[in-house]
């Protein structure tokens, strides 16, 4: 492939890649499949795709046309070269609103257009559930659909011409009235026209197969919309031209309950002659909460539109009175919405999971069969899953009669992929006898390409194959799919996985115990390649700061499943390629909470750091920043703050510290405090309240680096009436809950002194066995704690975050690691609970900053919410990351990736803060990220309400 290679890289100006890294990430879409690519090019424009084809068909090697990556059928995988329209190609060219039409390039992701058109009140009608990451040309190449569709088509209907580079060069205009044609292809239809009339089933949602039919003289010989959904086996798309529709200006969604799925699939055919603009089925299985949903076990999620608000809520009561529902909810509210649409979308992330945690995977994803059949489908499609021993929940667009569904396969053994296979053949007989298409919307690819016979029969699959030579006569483009397939249970991506449990340090109890299975989770549906925030989601920033696969949460997860395969990336847990692509993981475990799948690659990055430098020489800032607990006891115990500050504000001296240390040189180091918290708690004398007895952890921020935190904490939890002690320091018997004080000198003389911690920093770099040796102290020293019913105040939400999960997950041999985690709540969790009836001074004033990224993805706001309301504090924090990330943002070679996170969100919506708001930050990274980039202070929660008690009268 080396002489590929150099004649790629000669003839084409965008990106070349036969690496690894650029293979690895690409060798899977969503689906079932996995192919390795001899490489990689991201074209700048049609002459870069152009030589591509050129010189891969002189070599004879296949090509295969990549938007977003999320195909769920194995269309967007090849053996040959990829290409990769996201990087460059990716524009919107222009967009006419009077014309109603965009033209786009096949890399631009469908919520860019969206944004471009909204201004205009114009969208483009179909909308998938990857909305935020999939590209305008994958949704071309599989026609997708979307919720919408019932109102505004599929993607063929919105097409109106497309540019398109065959596999031997010629440039073609494809649109109606034969317009593009390839030689031979008008001969070909009129060849077969009753073929054409009577051989393709009529319904919405018919996906499968070559839409021949589109060239019927009667349907104006369309051959753009022909080329939709021909999964890049025909041409090249280097451009559209695709229509907009009117958006609503007002729209309301009703949420409609049933007892079961049954009644809600036989329901929804009847509301289509009401004119909704959706039609959405779910069932409980798949609602991780219900709290928001009407009473039922089934639901409909219809939206309706209107000139104004009254409009769309009255066409959406209409059609509550016109259902026979258990209950039903209709919300006009834009916020309320979105959050039951979310639902809804994070279905195909959250039906990879059983409830009882087992796998489920996708090949039967999206079958099709008209809307007045579903019920009875649903009902024979239920039984079969039954008769084969498998499980799977349905969903999706019951107003176009297409379901989606994983299934429990088991795709790791032979006996169990037999009965995939089997299984597959049953359904698509099940699907045909309903006058169905196997596909109702994602594409054949090789999932269900091989079963097209029983859906066409073999003359109109020899058509299909009759046309593809016509486009494609040396079948250079993604050969294997539609035509002359592969078999549906080869190449699958699970066969080339250990089969015995990998040796970890982390219990994965999610999983088993096997980081196997953990890092099969990533399924693929690409949430982490977002390119903007939106709301409270923080995954994934990196993604968000570079643009890159291998920064985002599924390429890294990418990189691990071909680590562990061995075949691409051949190094093990000494991969470069690997460690490479995690480098800029800022540990966020944004990914933990926002991952439908909740892939945690903040873990996933700790454990892989600690066996790549296992017996190793490891980056100086695992020593400087990896160990800093150690570094900050040891200038207390010396007392040499004042000299480490005053050495630190030495240019020279401090340039020579971030060199030795692996510090950007951008980064200034943080101020130690000269008085600790410990320190100040021990001369403070008795304090008040009466009340429950908290325990506040000293975590290494708030006693060494910001001690002004706990000392507020403490004025605050005391004025609530609340008794608090810390830690004990001291591990012995019968000593009392609190500072460690021993009753007699016996058990001072045979006590041990200590510190508890978390582990964080250890665990962050990947010391996981220097994690286990501190975890493990402080559980000792926290055994007495443990036998009261006092819970753990944590100040730092990183550090609760890390107790919260971490502990339990490292040790989890050690029983009292759950129950410490167990008792580990958050400042504003300890009010709510422990002091119900206390109220903070009233502030009421702006308040702007960020929820704490680990605080949103472990351990949660309401509570914060809760106080910050009561307290008068205004606003919405921001979502995303800081960027700092504890020692990511300063460590060498971060900084600019960290600066660009924090002027995602957190910069800009302080800039932009009245200049009374209060700037909350609960997370010392936080605070330290706003002082030295933006040169403001930001305070914690517990700092802002002790000025409030000390400004004004007590707390109600």
């Amino acid at each position: 492939m080396s002489d590929l290679e150099a004649e790629l890289r000669k003839a084409v100006r965008g990106d070349v890649g036969f690496d690894v890294t650029s293979r690895a990430l690409v060798t899977m879409d969503a689906s079932n499949y996995r192919r390795v690519p001899v490489g990689v090019v991201a074209p700048r424009d049609a002459e870069d795709v152009a030589a591509v084809l050129e010189v891969c068909r002189a070599h004879g090697v296949p090509v295969v046309a990549r938007g977003g990556g999320t195909s769920i059928a194995g269309q967007a995988t090849g053996t040959g070269v990829v290409l990769d329209f996201t990087r460059y190609m990716n524009r919107l060219v222009a967009l006419d609103a009077g014309a109603r039409t965009a033209v786009v390039q096949p890399g631009l992701v469908l919520d860019r257009l969206q944004e471009a058109a909204a201004p205009h009140g114009l969208r483009f009608g179909p909308d998938p559930s990857t909305h935020s990451r999939c590209t305008l040309g994958g949704m071309i190449g599989n026609n997708s659909c979307g919720s919408h569709s019932v109102a505004w088509g599929t993607t063929a209907d919105n097409v109106r011409e497309l540019d398109v580079l065959t596999a031997r060069g010629e440039r073609l205009r494809l649109g109606q009235g034969w317009a593009g044609a390839p030689d031979g292809l008008r001969a070909l239809a009129e060849g077969e026209l009753a073929r054409l009339r009577t051989g393709f089933p009529e319904l919405p949602r018919r996906i499968s197969g070559y839409a021949l039919d589109a060239l019927l003289p009667e349907r104006g010989a369309d051959v753009a919309r022909s080329f939709c959904g021909s999964e890049g086996t025909l041409g090249v798309l280097t451009e559209a031209v695709v229509s907009l529709v009117e958006a609503p200006p007002a729209r309301a969604l009703a949420v409609l309950g049933y007892a079961d799925e049954g009644a809600a699939a036989e329901s929804a055919a009847g509301l289509l002659p009401y004119g909704p603009l959706t039609v959405e089925g779910m069932a409980a299985d798949l609602v991780r909460s219900a709290a928001e949903l009407p009473r039922g076990g089934a639901w409909l999620f219809v939206e309706t539109g209107g000139e104004s608000a009254g409009e769309a809520r009255a066409r959406a009561e209409t059609i509550v009175r016109a259902a026979d529902v258990v209950d039903a909810r209709v919300v006009t509210d834009g916020a309320a919405q979105r959050a039951l649409w979310r639902i809804r979308e994070d279905a195909s992330g959250t039906a990879t999971r059983m409830p009882d945690g087992t796998e489920a995977w996708p090949g039967w994803e999206d079958c099709a069969v008209p809307p007045a059949r579903l019920g009875a489908y649903l009902r024979d499609f239920r039984a079969l899953l039954t008769a084969h021993g498998l499980r799977g929940a349905p969903y999706g667009h019951f107003g176009d009669g297409c379901i989606h569904v994983r299934i429990d396969f088991d795709l790791l053994t032979e006996a169990g992929v037999g009965r995939f296979r089997r299984f597959s053949e049953e359904l698509a007989d099940l699907v045909v006898a309903y006058g169905g298409s196997l596909s109702g919307e994602h594409g054949d690819g090789q999932a269900r390409a091989e079963l097209l016979p029983r859906m066409y029969g073999d003359e109109t699959v020899a058509l299909f194959e009759r046309a593809k030579a016509v486009w494609d006569p040396d079948d250079l483009l993604n050969p294997g799919m539609l035509v002359r397939p592969a078999p549906l249970d080869s190449g699958l991506r699970f066969a080339v996985l250990p089969r015995e449990p990998v040796d970890v340090a982390f219990g994965y109890p999610g999983d088993g115990g096997d980081f196997t299975a953990a890092v099969r989770r990533c399924v693929g549906v690409a949430k982490c390649r977002t390119t903007t925030a939106s709301g409270p989601t923080v995954m994934c920033p990196s993604y968000r700061a570079t643009g890159e696969e291998r920064h985002s949460t599924r390429g890294r997860a990418r990189l691990l499943h071909e680590m562990l395969a061995g075949e691409v990336v051949t190094d093990g847990w000494r991969s470069e390629e690997v460690r490479e692509a995690l480098d800029l993981c800022l540990s966020c475990k944004g990914c933990r909470s926002d991952c439908p799948v909740e892939v945690d690659m903040a873990t996933y990055k700790a454990e892989f750091l600690h066996h790549h430098y296992a017996g190793r020489r490891r980056p100086a800032a695992h020593y400087s920043m990896g160990r800093l607990p150690v570094w900050l006891r040891w200038v207390s115990r010396t007392r040499t703050a004042p000299l480490v500050n005053a050495l630190a504000g030495v240019r020279p001296l401090a340039w020579a510290a971030k060199r030795v240390g692996g510090i950007a040189v951008e980064r200034d180091i943080p101020r130690l405090a000269g008085e600790t918290f410990s320190r100040w708690w021990r001369g403070r004398g008795s304090g008040d309240g009466s009340g429950d007895l908290v325990v506040l952890w000293p975590d290494s921020f708030t006693e060494h680096l910001s001690p002004s935190v706990g000392r507020a904490a403490v004025r605050v939890l005391e004025a609530a009436g609340l008794r608090v002690a810390l830690p004990p320091t001291l591990r012995m018997r019968g000593r009392p809950v609190g500072d460690g004080r021993s009753r007699s000198a016996a058990a001072l003389l045979t006590a041990r002194r200590g510190r508890v911690c978390c582990g964080l920093t250890y665990v962050s770099t990947g010391q996981l066995d220097h994690a286990r040796v501190v975890l493990r102290r402080t559980l000792d020293l926290m055994e007495p704690v443990l036998g009261t019913d006092a819970p753990v105040v944590v100040l730092e939400p990183s550090c609760a975050a890390a107790l919260r999960s971490d502990l339990p997950e490292l040790l989890h041999d050690d029983p009292r690691a759950a129950r410490l985690a167990a008792r580990v709540l958050t400042f504003a969790e300890t009010l709510e609970r422990h002091a119900p009836g206390w109220r903070p001074p009233r502030l009421d004033r702006p308040a702007v900053g960020q929820t704490h990224c680990h605080q949103h993805a472990v351990l949660g706001d309401t509570a914060d919410r809760g106080l910050r309301d009561a307290a008068g504090l205004d606003g919405e924090l921001t979502g995303g990351c800081c960027g700092l990330a504890g020692n990511f943002g300063f460590e060498n070679g971060h900084f600019e990736v960290s600066a660009t996170c924090a002027e995602e969100q957190l910069l800009p919506s302080v800039r932009a803060a009245d200049p009374s708001a209060v700037v909350l930050a609960d997370g010392f990274s936080c605070r330290t990220q706003l002082e030295q980039l933006a040169g403001v202070r930001g305070r914690h929660l517990a700092e802002v309400l002790a000025q409030g008690l000390d400004e004004g009268p007590e707390g109600r």
